[in-house]
């Protein structure tokens, strides 16, 4: 499933073509999108994991139920395994995205593997999830909720485990963060630590606000120099991280954009750019940077004028980070872009918005 380097490789995720033939797993079924709830969760609000099945998960294709706890799970989604180790449990696969890491886990995440063994790593071959090794793990649970899961390969997952897809409210990978973790909450029978492990994360949001008012007052938009210039819209993870800052993104963001969750603009466009803040993520911080502002059209703009840029380099566990934006990665992030963000806000063109120290 191809989403990177960075989501920049948009090309629609092609139809797994091998079908595996098989029972569901004893732990769980797939009902028919018929038999689906509009919308949301059914289930237990709260209730201790021995009591919380079955509970079933609507989405994009229909419901899945999930009869019983989960032990196997593997996350097709290319962020969903943050979620489940925050959670207490190790996937026994994670789909690689971005990073390198060993088993798909960010540093910010690595203390929840405890004594476990990393989880496989099912790479990113861009024709979509890699079925044969995915049946080899023999899950009892796939999560495809960061995702852009097609019918055809949700179908073809299906034959031998339950499968909560990407959630039809949304663009595909365009599930909110705090939907993830509940959503996987609810998944692993936990809906009540999860609910506690958002409001930690929008606890640090809501201090990151009232520590700088000036967040409120300003527009900001999140781009990438990617064949031109690829501006993320409102359902993309890297502008949610600025609206939940308090940040208000440009008026007529989404309608530049469309349903995607994320575009190239045209030149005419460049004034979408001329924002409170301008938050690049950037190749690196100096070659990057200069083409950037060779690009008279945009040296132009009083955010470049005014110094009112955020640069974060794209390779890297700050850019990876962002880039991932989940419940574990987003207090790291937080921490660094959070400082960068009041620097290029703060009214004054002389302060210099710097990088951050690790």
């Amino acid at each position: 499933m191809s989403r990177a380097p960075r989501a920049t490789r948009f090309a629609g995720l092609l139809a797994s073509v091998l079908m595996l033939v098989g029972a569901a797993a004893a732990c769980g079924s797939t009902d028919s999108a018929s038999d689906a709830p509009k919308s949301g969760f059914s289930g237990p609000a709260k209730a201790s994991e021995s009591t919380a099945f079955p509970v079933t998960i609507a989405h994009k294709y229909g419901s899945t139920t999930i009869k019983a706890e989960p032990k196997r799970v593997v996350t097709v989604g290319l962020t969903d395994q943050d979620a489940v180790l925050a959670l207490g449990t190790v996937p026994v696969g994670t789909t690689e995205w971005i990073g390198g890491y060993k088993g798909a886990v960010g540093p910010w995440a690595q203390d929840k593997l405890g004594s476990a063994a990393a989880p496989t790593v099912l790479k990113d071959t861009g024709t979509g999830p890699q079925v044969e090794k995915i049946a080899a793990l023999r899950p009892d649970l796939i999560l495809a909720l960061y995702s852009g899961l097609t019918k055809a390969q949700y179908d073809t997952l299906s034959k031998f485990a339950p499968v909560v897809a990407q959630p039809k409210e949304y663009n595909d990978y365009g599930i909110p963060w705090q939907q993830q973790t509940e959503t996987v909450g609810k998944a692993l029978g936990k809906a009540d630590e999860a609910k506690t492990l958002v409001d930690g994360v929008e606890a640090n949001f809501a201090a990151a606000k009232k520590a700088n008012p000036a967040f409120t007052t300003s527009t900001a938009v999140m781009a990438t120099p990617y064949e031109g210039t690829f501006v993320y819209g409102s359902q993309d993870a890297r502008s949610r991280l600025l609206a939940d800052l308090g940040l208000k993104l440009p008026t007529d963001l989404d309608k530049v954009i469309g349903d995607q969750f994320g575009a190239n603009i045209s030149k005419e466009r460049t004034d979408l750019l001329d924002q409170g803040v301008a938050v690049w993520i950037v190749p690196d911080t100096t070659t990057a940077v200069t083409k950037l502002h060779q690009d008279k059209l945009y040296a132009d703009l009083k955010v470049v004028k005014e110094g009112r840029e955020v640069f974060v380099k794209e390779t890297g566990d700050y850019g990876n980070a962002v880039s991932l934006s989940t419940v574990l990665s987003i207090p790291y992030v937080l921490d660094r872009l959070v400082p960068q963000l009041a620097a290029a806000v703060d009214g004054d063109p002389a302060t210099k918005v710097g990088q951050p120290a690790s």
